[in-house]
């Protein structure tokens, strides 16, 4: 086992495009760190540059402690896990967890033991004389993984091995994944696009977009203090409600103007957000957490906002309610530039009558589409963002 170490990092190809830029990491020894974030923001060349499978435009990379740019793969003593599996078709799935083991001309009783306990960690025993194709995706993503995990590496590298499974062999396997590397102890970087996979699996995340590292933490510290705009729009589902509100300062008191709606900011909020007091009269992106949200008949005592009720979904210990509310919305988030943007429509457009409040509500509730419908709004859990640059006002 190893740490991993990205100093300052950067991949930039030939026809120009920065992939990667100024990336620094460090990967504790035995520690699952997920790199989560929308396609193409990097994470899988990031990946591929710790592999050895890209080179480094600059910047430096170190697994246990020892320089590996001009390594080759062989050499940096990584195993990898693909999306597709890579298992050989023609050889059996003891035969292709074995694969790396023979290439290094492992002795013949070593091999015949790591394939043992491999398929008993993986419950591949039964299975080991089949081929790939009698076997399911989650089988085969097992053989892929046994394959990894034989060689015992230094890290483990695994890019998107979920996203050709189903919806519930996903769940099953992530936490088959999880519960692996935790008994195995060995540094390991999981790659994904999915926020869930990401949230549920590291023992920290890394967030990126356009190339560049948003914000690593613990997955609770991503969801509860986003860094930016970006962080908060993608981390959390359904995703953050982000609404442009005025900010007034009188008399000691600090409020929001959300359209005609004030709502009044407690001491608790503006201790996480000190810098709001300075925007005084400008606007200011606000983010509200869907179960932020209540229906005014259970939470009587919070300031209320009016929104028309569009569109339900009723997922039995829970309901999602899209609204409309006239208030001006932050449809971008902070990116390489750190721009947030004002979603601007056309009245009479579609988009117009377009949801852009969701909560969620507890079920069995008494709701109309159509329906103007007074939402209580939790704001000691609101959260706060420059309009501009997207940075939180802390």
């Amino acid at each position: 086992m190893a740490d991993v170490l990205l100093q300052e990092v950067d991949k930039v190809y030939d026809n120009g495009f920065h992939a990667v830029i100024d990336l620094s990491l460090e990967i504790a020894d035995g520690e699952f760190l997920v790199l989560v974030g929308p396609s193409g923001c990097g994470k899988t060349t990031a990946l591929r540059m710790v592999a050895g499978l890209e080179t480094i435009t600059d910047g430096s990379v170190s697994i246990g402690g020892r320089v590996v740019n001009d390594l080759t793969p062989k050499d940096r003593d990584v195993a990898m896990v693909f999306q597709s599996y890579a298992l050989y078709p023609h050889l059996s799935v003891a035969d292709n967890i074995a694969f790396g083991l023979r290439l290094r001309k492992t002795p013949k009783h070593l091999v015949e033991e790591r394939v043992a306990w491999a398929a008993r960690m993986l419950d591949l025993t039964p299975y080991l004389e089949r081929r790939p194709k009698q076997l399911s995706g989650g089988q085969r993503q097992r053989v892929a993984m046994g394959r990894a995990i034989v060689r015992e590496p230094k890290v483990f590298l695994m890019d998107e091995p979920l996203s050709n499974l189903d919806a519930k062999l996903r769940v099953q396997m992530r936490g088959e994944i999880a519960k692996l590397q935790h008994e195995l102890g060995t540094t390991t970087i999981y790659v994904t696009h999915d926020q869930v996979e990401a949230m549920t699996m590291g023992d920290r995340v890394a967030l990126m977009n356009l190339g560049v590292l948003q914000q690593i933490d613990r997955p609770q510290v991503l969801y509860d203090e986003p860094a930016n705009l970006f962080v908060a729009g993608f981390i959390g589902t359904p995703p953050m409600n982000i609404l442009l509100a005025d900010v007034q300062v009188e008399g000691g008191e600090v409020s929001v103007m959300l359209g005609r709606h004030r709502l009044r900011v407690p001491d608790s909020t503006l201790e996480r957000y000190r810098a709001l007091v300075s925007y005084n009269g400008r606007s200011v992106a606000m983010g509200i957490r869907s179960e932020d949200l209540h229906p005014v008949v259970q939470r009587p005592e919070l300031d209320r906002v009016a929104a028309r009720l569009e569109l339900l979904e009723a997922l039995g210990s829970e309901t999602v309610a899209f609204f409309r509310i006239d208030v001006r919305t932050v449809r971008g988030a902070a990116g390489i530039s750190g721009d947030a943007v004002e979603e601007v429509v056309e009245e009479e457009s579609i988009a117009a009558a377009r949801p852009n409040l969701v909560a969620t509500f507890p079920p069995r509730l008494d709701l109309r589409l159509g329906d103007d419908v007074e939402i209580g709004v939790d704001v000691e859990h609101a959260h706060f963002f420059d309009d501009e640059t997207g940075a939180a006002l802390r």
